[in-house]
């Protein structure tokens, strides 16, 4: 969790470090328009401030879910997704998904909550109702809330597919976007709640899964179990723009690296 606590700080002097790289150089201008998961707000946003900086190029940012992105992209209103999640097979007829970074899936507790590790199969069991009770994985006597994302969220996709559970989860609230999870977690003693490793922070309490807890580290070496990989959505069959395309290469360069770090993802190794 330390490069989550140092995001803040670590953000500010990659930006500023990529605006005096960019200094004397000539600007380029125009404008990127990417749409989608609202796990990868972090991402997109660092990455987009220090290329800005970097070339005058403007990468706007649509929040709008994974499922969204993917379909403006279908439908020409974007230049690229943002997705939380695979390609399905049938989208992959006609889109490429670009894994830019690794994320762990972090279950999300109130601080008031005396749980602090959980298994994978007491998740599955706590979001298909067969667990309804915090005493019955050491803690309170109290009813489990269950939090989630809308059917059509990235994260919501990533955390069934690991914990196995697609279908069959019986949430108490379907939210849309990861931060209303969080709040929403965070002002409930009982509840229980997934979201981006990336996006959470000091209001909520991350839990231990099989004993390891979420970080750049863990997610990195595969010992912590839920975990998905964040995509840049572009379409086969239309290419994107110049500037569109130089984002891109930025986004995939080892000079993205650092900043991908500072947003509290994890780089693919290059």
């Amino acid at each position: 969790m330390k490069t989550i606590k140092r995001m803040a700080a670590g953000a500010a002097a990659a930006i500023m470090l990529f605006a005096m790289a960019g200094c004397g150089s000539k600007k380029e201008g125009g404008t990127v328009a990417t749409d989608g998961s609202t796990s990868m707000e972090s991402v997109i946003g660092i990455l987009s401030e220090a290329y800005q900086e970097k070339t005058g190029v403007k990468v706007t940012y649509n929040p709008t879910g994974s499922g969204a992105g993917i379909q403006a992209v279908q439908e020409n209103r974007c230049d690229i997704g943002l997705s939380s999640r695979n390609l399905k097979d049938e989208e992959t007829e006609t889109l490429n998904g670009t894994v830019i970074a690794y994320d762990g899936i972090a279950i999300i507790v109130s601080p008031e909550n005396s749980v602090a590790d959980i298994s994978v199969e007491q998740i599955a069991q706590i979001y298909t109702g067969e667990i309804d009770n915090w005493q019955d994985v050491g803690g309170s006597n109290a009813p489990i809330v269950c939090i989630g994302r809308e059917a059509a969220s990235g994260t919501r996709d990533g955390f069934e597919s690991v914990t196995g559970t697609e279908g069959k989860c019986k949430y108490s609230q379907e939210l849309i976007s990861t931060g209303d999870v969080i709040q929403t977690v965070a002002s409930n003693p009982n509840a229980i709640g997934y979201a981006s490793l990336a996006a959470v922070g000091d209001t909520v309490k991350t839990l231990s899964v099989n004993g390891v807890l979420p970080s750049e580290e863990t997610v990195l070496d595969g010992d912590y179990p839920i975990q998905r990989g964040f995509l840049l959505v572009t379409s086969k069959s239309k290419k994107l723009s110049e500037t569109a395309q130089k984002f891109f290469d930025f986004c995939m360069s080892g000079e993205a690296d650092e900043l991908i770090r500072k947003a509290g993802a994890v780089p693919i190794a290059k």
